[in-house]
C-alpha cells in the first residue's frame, strides 16, 4: 500500500509518499481501507519536534474514515464492508475523569491514517453516520472529541446558556461552536479574522469579536448580556485573562491548549469572588467518542471541511495548516 512516511524531522517536505507493507488484522483487530484522513496541529508539532517521545519512522495521522476490509480473530465478520470512522483515543482507561497511564493518540508511535490502509482495534471503529461523506467523517475524530469533552463533559453546557468559543477557525473551536449550538446554547466567538467570524455565524454562532481589537472582551460582554456562562479556550495567554474578566458569576472556563502561552496576569481575585471554575481538558474516552458520533448523527450536523488534498500532496496540506488560513479541517482524500 501507499503511505506518507516521516523518516526525519523538519518541514512538510519531509513527508514522503512510499510503498509499504499492507497491514494484517491480528486478534481483536480490523483493517480499514481508508477513504479520507484529516490533519491536526499534533501532526505539525511532531514534524517540528515539539511533541514528546517521537519515534521514527512514523506514519502520522489521527483522523480517518473508510471501509472495513478484513477482521482478525474474535471480531464479528459482519463488520467487513461497513463504512466506519476511527476513534484515535487509544486505551483511555477505566476512569472517565482522566486518561490512564497507557493512554496515547493514534498516529505515532502506532502507524496512523496517512495511508491507504490501517490496522486498529475493532473497539476503535464506529459505524459512520450515513449523512456524512468520508471527508466529513474523517474531519471529526480528534478535534471533535476534544471539543465534545470540553463542551459536554467538562463544562456541562446546558440549553439556554451562553458560550464563548475563542480562536474560531481551527478544528476544535469550530466543533465546539457546533456542539454547543446543538446542546441548545447561544454561542459567541473570537477570531483574528473577520472572515472567520462570519463563517462561524454560518456554523451556528450568534456573533463574534476580533481579538485584535483591545476591547474585544467588552464587545463580547455587551453581545452576551453581561458575559458568557462558559468559555471554551485553546489559546491561554491574554485571552484567558480577558475571559476571567467577562465570565458571569459561577461561570466555567475550560481550556484545552495554550497556543498563546501562559496567562501571566490571571486575576485570581476575580476568580474566587465570582465563584468561577477553571478546568483543563484533553481529548476523550471511547464513551465520549460514541456520544459525539451519536450527536452528529441525531442532529445531522456536518463538520466544516476547509480543503481536500490528495494523499500524495500531504506536504501541501501541512503547509496550509502552518499558514493558519483554514476554517475547519484540512482533509486528505485517499
Amino acid at each position: 500500500m501507499k503511505a506518507i512516511v516521516l523518516r526525519e524531522l523538519g518541514g512538510p517536505e519531509k513527508l514522503k509518499l512510499e510503498e509499504v507493507a499492507d497491514p494484517r488484522a491480528e486478534k481483536g483487530e480490523v483493517v480499514v481501507r481508508l477513504k479520507a484522513a484529516a490533519l491536526n496541529h499534533r501532526d505539525v508539532f511532531i514534524l517540528q519536534n515539539l511533541y514528546p517521545k517521537i519515534k521514527l519512522p512514523a506514519i502520522l495521522g489521527s483522523d480517518g474514515a473508510g471501509v472495513v476490509e478484513s477482521v482478525g480473530e474474535g471480531v464479528d465478520q459482519s463488520l467487513v464492508g461497513r463504512e466506519v470512522v476511527i476513534n484515535p483515543s487509544l486505551e483511555w482507561g477505566d476512569d472517565e475523569r482522566f486518561q490512564g497511564p497507557k493512554y496515547r493518540i493514534l498516529g505515532m508511535p502506532e502507524d496512523g491514517t496517512f495511508a491507504e490502509k490501517i490496522r486498529i482495534s475493532a473497539d476503535n471503529v464506529l459505524i459512520k453516520p450515513a449523512h456524512l461523506s468520508f471527508e466529513e467523517a474523517a474531519a471529526l475524530p480528534l478535534a471533535g472529541l476534544t471539543a465534545y469533552r470540553a463542551v459536554a463533559t467538562r463544562a456541562r453546557v446546558a440549553a439556554g446558556e451562553t458560550v464563548l468559543v475563542t480562536g474560531v477557525g481551527g478544528g476544535v473551536a469550530t466543533f465546539a461552536v457546533q456542539i454547543a449550538k446543538a446542546l441548545g446554547a447561544t454561542v459567541f466567538v473570537t477570531s483574528g479574522s473577520d472572515e472567520k467570524i462570519e463563517k462561524a455565524k454560518s456554523a451556528g454562532a450568534q456573533g463574534g469579536a476580533n481579538y485584535k481589537n483591545p476591547d474585544w472582551g467588552k464587545q463580547i460582554a455587551s453581545m452576551s448580556d453581561g458575559g458568557p456562562d462558559v468559555v471554551i479556550d485553546g489559546a491561554g495567554g491574554d485571552a484567558l485573562e480577558t475571559s476571567v474578566k467577562i465570565i458571569k458569576p459561577a461561570g466555567r472556563i475550560v481550556f484545552y491548549g495554550a497556543t498563546s502561552g501562559l496567562a501571566k496576569n490571571l486575576d485570581l481575585y476575580r476568580m474566587f469572588f465570582k465563584q468561577a471554575t477553571m478546568m483543563g481538558t484533553t481529548m476523550g474516552s471511547s464513551r465520549e467518542f460514541a456520544s459525539l458520533i451519536d450527536l452528529y448523527h441525531d442532529k445531522k450536523i456536518h463538520p466544516a471541511v476547509d480543503q481536500v488534498f490528495p494523499l500524495a500532496e500531504a506536504a501541501a496540506a501541512h503547509r496550509r495548516m502552518e499558514e493558519g488560513a483554514q476554517f475547519g479541517k484540512i482533509v486528505l482524500g485517499i
